[in-house]
């Protein structure tokens, strides 16, 4: 007797050859630790009827909001609305956004079934505006579901969780877009992929914004089904973790080799339908779970930020993506006819460009002080740069060696401190080198979390978590770095948060154990060593005479 799931649906000499039914029948666990384990380990990969048994008590015991679709509101609307029409020439619902419905292995009738599945949402979810990743999900859920009806309620239990710390599938265009953000954001951290994204293509944020489409759509059906199965369990973030380890084996294989930049979308596509030729679903999930990222919440807070800043440049719907396309990242954003700086080149630029937090990079880099221009004064210096929050410190040296920092906090912070030197700043600066060799440095604690825990959310700290969200989303005048402040973590002692310093004879980057950059209030003198903040190496050499000094400003393009 067939497990229930593939008995009409399923196109069962293609399921052959990708599953075998050979796993385990039951699963007695109950604790979620022990849940995850078992998860990434494929416990129930190797048998249709235990996932099926497990996607069922998974999705059962969702959260959800207190009136969600049901078996029986299927069968009650999905007359209505399908009509007449043939199942395969059913037209998709406008937020799928033209994505196609990926077969794994279903046949014609199972096709068919995603098509008045998906309407059939489309009728009881009319808030649903973006939504790309549900054919996907509901080709994947016919699989185990015993008739179409169960697909439909499984599918609207996952749509209708109603946990704010759990967040999992994107539904409208706004979501998307910055989930797309924090992704580039994450794939910052992996420095060799990025940089190799950033070599051979034109947009990296076109690349960046294909990422949900690599695993809902383009990973063949017994590696998505790996990814659901652990998705399941543990929710949102460990997409990211498995799109980021596509692009490192990505980078692993094809780094040596020549790509056309017009291509690189289209080789990612090739290199993930084809990926059972470069490693098996274990290794990618042993991959992507051996990528140290950002806490869970960390992540919501970076992915509130983003929303943030595309809400304030009116970057909500699809229909108005082509604002977003304004931001011609990394390689277009800093245009050569309207670019000129005494210190770097476009090129170089434009690799710092790549560097920045994926809500600035909207930006367009805006000129704040020259030393050439506006002398060599800190105080002019300080005034030039005050009220621009994040700002961009680039030193060229009499040596013509080129060092500097992006610095996520307003200068004038510093009078905070009532004319004592104090330090202020978040964990998102970091400092860099560019001559004679390109080198980036970032706060210690993102490569090596060991050293600190992020708060936890028990007790009087949820108050501050939740001051602290309401502050990354309410008034513009909030700081537009919020992410990664120093105060929300446990550090162990002072020195892992020492970002940026000034007063009226100095400014200083980084501290503990020595300063990252030290610049004096003449601008003409400066040092350079390891510091604790960024466990860096001297950016030059370690005493210089500075021959110019720029600060760079973020300039939102529709108001050039």
């Amino acid at each position: 007797m067939d497990p229930p799931g593939y008995n009409c649906f399923v196109d069962k000499d293609k399921m052959d050859a990708s599953i075998q039914d050979l796993g385990p029948k039951e699963l007695n666990c109950t604790e979620l630790q022990e849940l995850k384990q078992l998860a990434r380990q494929g416990y129930w990969a190797q048998s249709h009827t235990l996932r099926g048994k497990v996607y069922q008590r998974l999705i059962r015991d969702i959260p959800c909001r207190t009136v969600t679709p049901d078996a029986s509101v299927y069968s009650d609307i999905v007359g209505k609305i399908v009509g007449k029409h043939s199942s395969s020439s059913l037209p998709l619902p406008e937020f799928v956004d033209n994505t196609q419905v990926p077969t794994y292995c279903l046949n014609t009738r199972g096709e068919g079934a995603v098509r008045k599945i998906l309407l059939c949402i489309a009728n009881q979810f009319p808030d649903i505006s973006f939504c790309p990743a549900l054919p996907a999900v509901v080709a994947l859920l016919l699989h185990y579901s015993i008739d179409e009806a169960e697909c439909f309620e499984k599918a609207c239990r996952i749509l209708s969780c109603n946990d704010p710390t759990k967040k999992l599938i994107d539904q409208s265009f706004l979501a998307f877009e910055s989930s797309c953000m924090t992704f580039g954001d994450l794939v910052n951290k992996c420095l060799a992929a990025h940089k190799l994204m950033v070599a051979v293509s034109e947009d990296v944020l076109q690349v960046y914004s294909d990422w949900q489409r690599w695993l809902f759509a383009g990973l063949p059906l017994n590696y998505f089904a790996r990814v659901f199965d652990v998705f399941l369990v543990e929710g949102y973030k460990v997409l990211y973790r498995v799109a980021l380890a596509i692009l490192k084996f990505f980078h692993k294989v094809r780094a040596g080799q020549p790509l056309e930049s017009d291509n690189v979308k289209q080789d990612i596509r090739m290199f993930v339908k084809d990926i059972a030729k470069t490693v098996s679903p274990e290794k990618l999930l042993e991959k992507a779970f051996a990528i140290r990222l950002f806490s869970r919440k960390e992540i919501q807070l970076l992915q509130m930020a983003n929303e943030k800043a595309l809400r304030q440049k009116g970057i909500t719907v699809k229909q108005k993506s082509v604002s977003l396309s304004k931001r011609q990242f990394v390689h277009l954003a800093v245009h050569a006819e309207n670019f000129h700086s005494e210190i770097v080149s476009v090129k170089e630029m434009r690799d710092i460009w790549s560097w920045i937090p994926e809500r600035f990079a909207l930006c367009q880099p805006l000129l704040l002080f020259s030393s050439l221009q506006h002398g060599y004064s800190l105080s002019r210096f300080y005034f030039q740069c005050e009220g621009h929050e994040p700002t961009l410190l680039l030193i060229k040296t009499t040596q013509k060696e080129v060092c500097g920092a992006y610095l996520s906090t307003d200068w004038s912070e510093r009078t905070k401190f009532g004319g004592k030197l104090g330090f202020f700043g978040t964990g998102e600066c970091f400092v860099f080198r560019l001559q004679p060799e390109v080198q980036r440095y970032e706060w210690v604690v993102i490569k090596h979390p060991e050293l600190t825990k992020a708060t936890s959310l028990k007790s009087s700290e949820a108050a501050a978590s939740s001051s602290l969200i309401s502050h990354c989303s309410s008034d513009p005048a909030d700081r537009l770095s919020p992410f990664l402040a120093a105060r929300h973590f446990n550090l162990p002692s002072k020195t892992e948060s020492m970002f940026m310093a000034g007063g009226n004879d100095c400014l200083i980057i980084g501290g503990g154990g020595g300063q990252a950059l030290y610049v004096d209030g003449d601008l003409n003198r400066g040092r350079t060593g390891h510091c604790d903040t960024f466990n860096n190496q001297p950016l030059c050499s370690e005493n210089f005479l500075i021959a110019a000094v720029e600060a760079w400003g973020f300039q939102d393009p529709d108001t050039e």
